[in-house]
């Protein structure tokens, strides 16, 4: 067992046992809250070079994505300031009211970058207009993932925690698909110019029509058996999970490093990637994009299943070392073959991988931490990594490309993050999941 659950005075006792209906309740309002807010926040990224005309000055294709994919960046430097205050707040209140305040959030700063007008009406108010919507989503973004995996492994049965907490993750991966669908289905029916003036916002806007019924499922679900239970409430979450559980919460930023890396450049970032630097149409570039999350949607229940039975470990080993080995073939596989096949190769080989370390994170992080600090840690620790390796990914990929002039140096961003977090897995002790929700 890890030293945060051995040290945490707050064992629970007598936690309640929740109904099936409530269990139910839990499940979807933390599914579809999680699917939303997700929504809304990768959809930038296909829509990158788009934004880029329609916010940025006229310049180089390259210059504009960076552009794009820098302001894309910018939304996640709040998301640790969002995981401080939404992840203390909902460990001293509930971790319901949290969630409901970031659906709330998120649905309003995503339907405004859908209408700023665009750089030739309003100048550099439009790009500034973008930033603040991105500041603000990536705040909102900051108390969601931890909140909704918190929310989910806390009211899973002890002998399904790791499917439970899959569903989290499998709730992301259908974020991407439908972003991926939307995307896909606007390319084949808009014109290049219409999607270009016009044609970007439908989703942004469109997105805010699904708020109600998320708010509504959060609004009713009762909060979690474990933070009913809980003897006392911490007065200071975050000097707390700073201090005392400090070294759990570097465990989960070492641990996140390759799947946050992984995700948004095999993700946000191979779209633009695929379009702009290697010619291969968009519809090919999403279609593959959306092969992949399939993927994913297939391989993270089968896993966050298997991890219930046989341990979490393995499949963390297992997905880092895939990435290690062979994220340059794969980018190599592409600018040799520089077609539509290819991507589809390449998403689909990075989405076992990656559903491998999304069907058991979630609930392996949070078993990391005891209930009266897990939302404000696993939180923090996320986020932080988000922040600094994965949110910029899609920049600092753009950027070796055109410094090095090498079509695969993304790849080498990929096999060093890999690295990292693979070193951080074999070193770290594996808690008993028997007991370590239940904390």
């Amino acid at each position: 067992m890890s030293a945060a659950a051995v040290t945490s005075p707050d064992l629970l006792a007598d936690r309640p046992v929740p109904s099936r209906r409530d269990v139910a309740r839990a499940m979807g309002s933390a599914m579809i809250g999680n699917w939303f807010e997700l929504f809304d926040f990768i959809i930038y990224g296909y829509f990158a070079a788009q934004i880029g005309k329609a916010m940025f000055p006229a310049a180089d294709p390259v210059t504009i994505i960076l552009s794009s994919f820098a302001t894309y960046g910018v939304g996640f430097i709040t998301r640790p300031i969002g995981s401080m205050i939404l992840g203390s707040f909902g460990d001293r209140h509930g971790r319901k009211s949290a969630l409901v305040f970031t659906m709330l959030l998120m649905a309003g700063s995503t339907c405004a970058t859908g209408l700023i007008p665009p750089y030739a009406s309003i100048g550099i108010a439009a790009p500034i207009l973008l930033v603040i919507c991105r500041l603000l989503q990536g705040f909102a973004a900051g108390g969601e993932w931890g909140g909704a995996t918190t929310f989910l492994v806390e009211y899973a049965p002890p002998h399904r925690r790791g499917l439970f907490g899959a569903l989290q993750q499998l709730s992301t991966s259908l974020a991407i698909v439908s972003a991926v669908c939307v995307a896909l289905l606007l390319n084949l029916v808009m014109t290049p110019e219409a999607l270009e003036t016009w044609g970007w916002r439908i989703p942004f806007v469109a997105g805010v029509l699904v708020a109600p019924l998320g708010f509504y499922l959060r609004a009713r679900v009762p909060e979690t058996p474990n933070f009913l239970a809980a003897q006392d409430r911490p007065e200071h979450p975050l000097r707390e999970a700073l201090t005392i559980h400090r070294a759990a919460v570097f465990k989960i930023f070492g641990l996140v490093i390759i799947w946050t890396v992984a995700g948004y450049t095999y993700g946000a970032f191979l779209v633009s990637f695929a379009t702009q630097v290697l010619g291969i149409s968009s519809s090919w570039a999403l279609a593959g994009t959306l092969i992949g999350a399939l993927v994913n949607v297939l391989v993270i229940p089968l896993t966050g299943w298997a991890s219930d039975k046989v341990g979490r470990k393995p499949f963390l080993i297992a997905s880092a070392a895939g990435f290690l080995l062979f994220s340059i073939p794969l980018f190599q596989l592409m600018a040799s073959w520089r077609s539509g096949p290819a991507v589809i190769i390449t998403t689909a080989t990075a989405a076992i991988f990656s559903g491998m370390f999304s069907g058991v994170a979630p609930t392996f992080l949070c078993e990391l931490l005891p209930t009266r600090v897990r939302y404000t840690a696993l939180s923090v620790g996320y986020n932080m990594a988000v922040m600094l390796f994965g949110g910029f990914a899609p920049f600092i990929a753009t950027l070796l490309v055109q410094q090095t002039g090498l079509v695969i140096a993304p790849a080498f961003y990929i096999t060093a993050a890999a690295a990292v977090s693979l070193t951080v897995i074999l070193m770290l002790r594996a808690p008993d999941p028997r007991t370590a929700i239940d904390q």
